[in-house]
């Protein structure tokens, strides 16, 4: 039985080493043709065109229509967020001529209803953000009270003897 294992394993090498050649050759040419075929499509399909966070000068390119609306807030991170979940196309220049620097949200004037509903949604999260307390805030104020708690230094030595 282990013998034949081996032989047949052996062939299996031996068959395998002859059609190596043959085999590689073979995957080439079928790579090159996917390659030639996927390069094809996108031709056929034309230009893809960005979604989402982009840079100005693809936003201006796509000739839609751009509106700005200027925001002066440090939780730029935050909208960016909520516009990607509202699909709204839309670019961020930061204006550092002016301290604090001010952000310019760029946006194509079709998706003006998403980006109002996607700001209004923005606008609640920072004011719910200014409501709530700072976390660190809170667990310096519990670094302060624990040096007060005095722990109980009463030992005793026949704790779990019952009987």
């Amino acid at each position: 039985m282990q013998e034949e294992v081996e032989s047949r394993t052996v062939t299996l090498t031996v068959s395998a080493a002859k059609m190596t050649g043959r085999v590689f050759k073979a995957a080439i040419a079928k790579y090159m043709q996917h390659k030639k075929e996927k390069q094809q499509e996108k031709v056929r399909a034309g230009p893809v065109k960005p979604q989402g966070k982009q840079t100005v000068k693809e936003l201006i390119g796509q000739n839609q229509g751009v509106t700005n609306i200027e925001v002066s807030d440090k939780g730029i991170k935050d909208f960016d967020r909520i516009a990607r979940r509202f699909g709204v196309d839309y670019a961020i220049k930061k204006d550092r001529s002016v301290s604090p620097p001010k952000y310019l949200i760029f946006f194509k004037a079709r998706d003006a209803d998403a980006l109002t509903a996607a700001f209004t949604e923005y606008t609640a999260n920072a004011v719910n953000r200014e409501k709530r307390p700072s976390l660190l805030q809170k667990l310096r104020e519990m670094r302060a009270l624990v040096p007060e708690i005095k722990p109980n230094k009463v030992r005793n030595k026949d704790k779990g003897l019952e009987l």
